[in-house]
């Protein structure tokens, strides 16, 4: 069997070391001990973004923000699910992981970079966020492994009370705020509806042949 050769690593301000992992044509980010992300599986993350558009979809000139951007599965799928005049930005606070999407996992992001309708934020999505009420028709977090900081004790923030209210905020009526988990987690459903949002919990696959493991995401709409 072909071994796993580390590519890249990077520290983070508190947390244990991303790794870069590559084995033949499949790529792994590793966080310590954890997979955070494999290139063989997408199921979830696409889903995360075709969720979201579903509800989007009479909407001319939707924006979406996209928290975290991994190997782009989510971008992707955005992309061919929103029309020619949306606009997508995606936020990285990492700045490795953006030069290993144009680096050596260029092949698996075809290209969706350089997709006009994309911006690239090389910062916090909460920064994001919080600039203003009413500028997105979409929010999709993956930035941990669920509501919580797994990546980053700050992204506990996102999910809290107060993230949740600035999420809600930030969204125009009828807006979605989508959040990709690797396991349920019925005390972030309660914050959501306590938030004010109406919350469907859909638990997906994480391959996209309909096999793995079972993923939660959760599509909350702002009403109106």
């Amino acid at each position: 069997m072909i071994p796993w050769v580390r590519l890249d690593a990077v520290e983070l301000d508190d947390g244990p070391e991303l790794r870069l992992m590559q084995r033949g044509s499949e790529f792994s980010i590793m966080l310590g001990a954890n997979e955070l992300m494999n290139s063989r599986l997408s199921g979830s993350e696409e889903a995360l973004a075709r969720l979201a558009a579903e509800r989007l979809e009479d909407r001319p000139r939707a924006r979406m923000l996209i928290g975290g951007l991994g190997m782009g599965f989510t971008l992707r799928a955005a992309l061919a699910a929103l029309g020619a005049d949306a606009r997508v930005t995606v936020a990285e606070l990492v700045p490795e992981v953006i030069a290993w999407a144009r680096g050596p996992m260029a092949a698996v992001f075809d290209g969706c970079l350089d997709d006009p309708r994309v911006s690239l934020f090389a910062g916090d999505v909460g920064q994001r966020i919080g600039e203003g009420a009413g500028l997105w028709d979409a929010i999709l977090l993956d930035v941990d492994n669920g509501p919580e900081g797994l990546t980053r004790s700050g992204n506990d923030a996102l999910y809290s009370m107060a993230g949740l209210t600035a999420a809600f905020r930030a969204l125009t009526p009828g807006g979605v705020f989508s959040v990709w988990s690797s396991a349920p987690d019925p005390a972030f459903t309660r914050r959501l509806r306590q938030a004010g949002f109406d919350v469907d919990e859909v638990p997906v696959r994480a391959s996209t042949r309909k096999r793995g493991a079972r993923h939660m995401i959760w599509v909350a709409a702002r009403p109106g």
